[in-house]
């Protein structure tokens, strides 16, 4: 099923990274979830061809992430545009988990102007998509975004200012639609935190500010995250190896939970004269 789909939603990664961190992070976030996108590149302040990686500031300050991120997706729009269906924008201590993104993005037209991730509610109108835990760009809204930013249009020029708070800005200011990513059973499938955090409530009351930005209520435990979960912020690399690991390798025996999903996958390809 995880094959078919990617098959048919195309997603390029352009993932923010230092000098200082591509051994600490990046190189780990290349062993384990990068490799599933169908693209991607790193952004930093050094070239490096082998690795991938784009420079794109001089400086590395949390201050430049804005300007990284222009880079990344003014450097997509003039050179991958047409090749793929949506760009994730994500940090070197973001954990995706891809599968779960393309199933997300399996019923979105990339040809509408939509951004897609956890929402917070602070200073944007329709809001903005947090950036640590990444965020996804349809075709349409890549594409309204780096024309947007290259006319330098008003919340799209380059700025010191928070990243995440500036695309969300940016995205409002071209028309495109912040898009929501609840589950169908409103549980979030973008997470701000590591997994550990986000299930804990003594750990998530300790984040002050987290209740006055995120758009929707807080929950925490075992609904406070979807079972197609995407994403994870914070991950160092023994999280993102115990991730790997557990969502990749480990399995209860006998247990299959999307059965209905599965049998359905499984009559549509007899139908279309494909194999089990």
């Amino acid at each position: 099923l995880a094959e078919e789909l990617a098959t048919k939603v195309r997603i390029y990664g352009f993932i923010l990274t230092t000098p200082a961190t591509k051994q600490m992070k990046a190189v780990h976030v290349k062993a384990t979830w990068a490799s599933r996108f169908d693209k991607f590149v790193f952004i930093s302040s050094e070239d490096d061809p082998s690795f991938p990686t784009l420079k794109a500031v001089e400086f590395e300050s949390r201050k430049h992430l804005w300007l990284k991120t222009r880079f990344g997706v003014i450097n997509a729009y003039r050179n991958h545009l047409n090749d793929f269906d949506f760009f994730m924008k994500a940090d070197d201590d973001t954990y995706v988990i891809v599968e779960n993104l393309r199933l997300l993005l399996s019923t979105k037209d990339p040809d509408l102007p939509m951004l897609l991730g956890r929402r917070f509610q602070k200073y944007v109108a329709q809001g903005y998509a947090s950036g640590g835990a990444g965020y996804v760009l349809s075709r349409a809204g890549l594409k309204a975004i780096a024309e947007g930013m290259l006319r330098n249009a008003t919340g799209c020029e380059p700025s010191l200012k928070s990243e995440d708070y500036l695309m969300g800005l940016c995205a409002q200011k071209v028309g495109v639609k912040l898009i929501d990513t609840l589950d169908e059973y409103g549980r979030e499938t973008f997470h701000p935190f590591r997994p550990v955090t986000m299930v804990n409530e003594n750990w998530l009351r300790r984040v002050k500010w987290f209740p006055r930005f995120n758009a929707h209520p807080i929950v925490s435990g075992v609904n406070c995250c979807s079972d197609h979960s995407i994403s994870f912020h914070y991950m160092r690399p023994a999280d993102m190896y115990m991730v790997e690991n557990l969502v990749y390798h480990l399995y209860p025996y006998g247990i299959a939970r999307d059965l209905e999903t599965y049998r359905n996958a499984m009559e549509n390809r007899s139908r279309r004269g494909g194999t089990s």
